[in-house]
């Protein structure tokens, strides 16, 4: 198996909606706010090449929505999914597998893109299989009034009317995990900031590389009651939160940010405070 860290491109957030409760005096020491109050965030995928299994967990805003839609999230930088995935000497059609963590459109935007005219829709990995899972895809498609503007349907049906559309098990009832074992990894299901979101946990050599998505989506927000605004069950994100993180720190987890501009991956450790940030690497220190 061999991992990669795939740039799909950059954006920014309102720090207040990023930071939920947490005020900016504070909150801006970690992830420091623009004359708007916007803060950098990352749309970083990792690629899996496992055999002859291509597996892409994410990715990204994609680049079909309107210029009045992308205004609002201030795109910047030069990071794409094509070029990265040619650093690696890949394309889109080598693509056999796409895990979406969620159906967030800053996660799975990406998926879908206009046929050649633009008068339609087509997956925009065309030999993939994508997965997601049955109870948050039933959510996804019937959205509640607080994630409708997250979950968008020309993201979404696409995938499901190509035929390309695929679930993986959910938890037994007495657990948080499951197996992939098409895909070989472990997923921890939390249900704090979307039904089922799912948070990969990957062996590689000799370490456990966890992609953290939107359960901690940056450096700044490892402090235990630093969510988002976005959480749609806040109470029961700090539980699953609290928990994943005295496990990661138990197992000297590896952790990968889908969302940090600035930094790709980190180790936790316990202090007075609470779990706090340890150490942080660039992919190609740790893993090169």
């Amino acid at each position: 198996m061999t991992i990669y860290p795939i740039e799909t491109g950059n954006f920014k957030l309102d720090g207040g909606a990023m930071f939920s409760v947490v005020p900016k005096s504070i909150w801006n020491k970690t992830n420091p706010a623009d004359h708007n109050n916007m803060i950098d965030i990352a749309a970083r995928s990792l690629l899996i090449e496992d055999g002859n299994k291509l597996i892409l967990i994410d990715n990204g805003l994609g680049n079909k929505q309107s210029d009045k839609f992308f205004g609002y999230y201030y795109l910047w930088g030069n990071d794409n999914i094509d070029d990265s995935l040619q650093k690696y000497g890949f394309t889109r059609d080598d693509i056999t597998d796409v895990f979406l963590t969620h159906l967030h459109f800053d996660h799975c935007g990406g998926s879908i893109q206009w046929n050649k005219d633009r008068t339609g829709f087509e997956p925009a990995f065309k030999n993939a299989r994508f997965w997601s899972n049955k109870n948050h895809w039933e959510w996804a498609v019937k959205p509640n009034a607080r994630e409708k503007a997250s979950f968008l349907k020309e993201n979404i049906l696409p995938i499901e009317e190509s035929g390309q559309l695929n679930f993986t098990e959910l938890p037994c009832a007495d657990s948080d995990y499951a197996t992939h074992e098409e895909l070989g990894f472990d997923i921890l299901f939390v249900n704090g900031h979307t039904e089922k979101q799912m948070i990969p946990h990957l062996k590689y050599k000799d370490k456990t590389l966890v992609f953290t998505a939107d359960l901690i989506p940056t450096v700044g927000h490892i402090p235990l009651i630093y969510l988002t605004s976005f959480d749609t069950r806040p109470l029961e994100a700090i539980t699953e939160k609290q928990k994943f993180l005295e496990t990661a720190v138990q197992n000297e987890y590896y952790l990968f940010f889908e969302h940090d501009a600035h930094n790709q991956i980190c180790t936790l450790q316990q202090t007075e405070k609470g779990i706090r940030l340890k150490d942080i690497y660039t992919f190609n220190e740790l893993f090169n």
